[in-house]
């Protein structure tokens, strides 16, 4: 196997040579081979190890054991200790995904700290598998199916091409010692699950499935790069960038047999997840947009615009002048004069015109805020107390925006309009201001 591996890191990763490696090492028996195998090898390398504590006093010996053998083979190795279990409550997330995220966090930090120039971890064939399976039973496309990559970033998988059987056999015999972890014989988790029950069925119905395995992932890897070819091609003729905007032409856009395919694969790495409602925005009206954590898509007349979503404090004000008729941004609001009035929902407003003064305000609500809505005959209220008799959570609150004229209240957006703007029978000149 030495000179299998000896082979494989030759070939794929030739610009290892004379750089700097991290070895992420567990204990196990993955990652103490692949620190056995490397430090064969003419490469300058150091361990990383994190203690998760999640098994009690079996952690802190599986630290030990690294911290030793690191020691009695003058290997440079860097431990850290996390409280896994209190940082996934703290952020709501699953104890594998806190770990996961704790771990490469700690990696890139030592990288750029100790100018290291690439993290090694010890993935192998089975893992491999494992992730496919995973992935295929969640659902999942091409990306999901070509399974782990060899290279990400600055994490690079060496050992994906041996086997779980090919590296026990050379453990074994290179009398190499390694820590069992107890949770990997319990089927709590899917990943043990898959890897006791369905794994052997499988191996046992075709002894060479692993093999098979991977030539089929090869397979679906080149269809993943010729699709990549192909909607880089599309892209060219489609996508036009500017600055830190990208506009698609929705005209060039719908010509395509299947252009939902080519929009996820050119918006899936900017976090929208709203798939259908991205698919609408083709055929919806100007003006709507859909939201991702970081990125917005506009539909922009003939043109959908992915742009970011500016950073945005609570006090911050936007602007509407006397000849704005759209509003795009943060809300989409259209202004127009109208003869008379249909009043059908809180979307929309209709004002006397001569009372509006503009540059009209368009901002988030405070918490001393007072207006006298609609219908009560010049009473005051405060917005903090309307709020709280239409029943408002606080997302939705924080949501809420207020429409001002010379510092009074026009509109509480989407919820009530102010009497001191209302159309009298003196009025010859209605605003419509609807909310999109």
């Amino acid at each position: 196997m030495l000179l299998n591996f000896k082979n494989h890191i030759s070939s794929r990763f030739s610009f290892l040579e004379n750089k700097k490696l991290f070895l992420a090492v567990s204990g196990g028996l993955d990652s103490m081979v692949l620190l056995h195998l490397l430090n064969q090898l003419p490469y300058e390398i150091a361990v990383l190890h994190c203690n998760f504590q999640l098994r009690g006093l079996e952690s802190f010996d599986d630290q030990q054991f690294i911290q030793d053998y690191c020691d009695q083979n003058n290997i440079p190795v860097f431990i850290t200790q996390f409280d896994t279990e209190a940082f996934a409550k703290d952020y709501k997330l699953s104890t594998q995904v806190a770990a996961r995220e704790l771990r490469y966090s700690w990696f890139y930090e030592l990288l750029e700290e100790k100018n290291f120039d690439y993290i090694l971890t010890a993935h192998h064939a089975d893992d491999n598998l494992e992730t496919f399976i995973i992935n295929l039973t969640r659902g999942t496309g091409l990306e999901g199916l070509t399974g782990i990559p060899e290279q990400n970033d600055k994490i690079i998988r060496p050992l994906l091409p041996f086997s779980r059987e090919e590296i026990l056999k050379y453990a074994q015999e290179n009398n190499i010692e390694w820590r069992e972890d107890s949770s990997n014989a319990s089927n709590k988790y899917l990943r043990n699950k898959i890897r006791h029950d369905l794994v052997p069925i499988l191996k046992e119905i075709n002894p060479n499935f692993l093999n098979a395995f991977q030539k089929t992932q090869s397979y679906l890897q080149e269809s993943k790069e010729m699709v990549e070819d192909a909607s880089i091609m599309i892209y060219q003729q489609v996508a036009k960038e500017a600055g830190e905007d990208i506009h698609f032409d929705l005209n060039q856009l719908k010509k395509l047999p299947n252009y939902k395919s080519y929009l996820y694969q050119w918006l899936n790495e900017f976090g929208f997840s709203a798939w259908n409602d991205i698919y609408d925005l083709v055929e919806g009206q100007s003006g709507k947009q859909v939201l991702a954590e970081e990125f917005r898509l506009l539909k922009n007349r003939e043109t959908l615009i992915l742009t970011p979503v500016p950073e945005m404090s609570e006090n911050e004000e936007f602007q509407i002048n006397e000849n704005d008729t759209e509003v795009n941004f943060p809300l989409n609001l259209k202004l127009c004069q109208v003869a008379d009035i249909t009043i059908d929902s809180n979307k929309a407003i209709f004002v006397d015109a001569k009372k509006i003064h503009f540059p009209l305000i368009l901002r988030k609500w405070n918490e001393g805020d007072v207006f006298q809505p609609f219908g009560m005959n010049g009473k005051s209220k405060k917005v903090s107390k309307l709020f709280k008799d239409e029943k408002l959570s606080l997302i939705e609150k924080e949501k809420t925006w207020i429409l001002t004229s010379d510092n009074q209240i026009v509109w509480v957006v989407g919820i009530r309009q102010d009497e001191r703007f209302k159309i009298e029978n003196t009025t010859n000149k209605i605003l419509k201001i609807e909310l999109q």
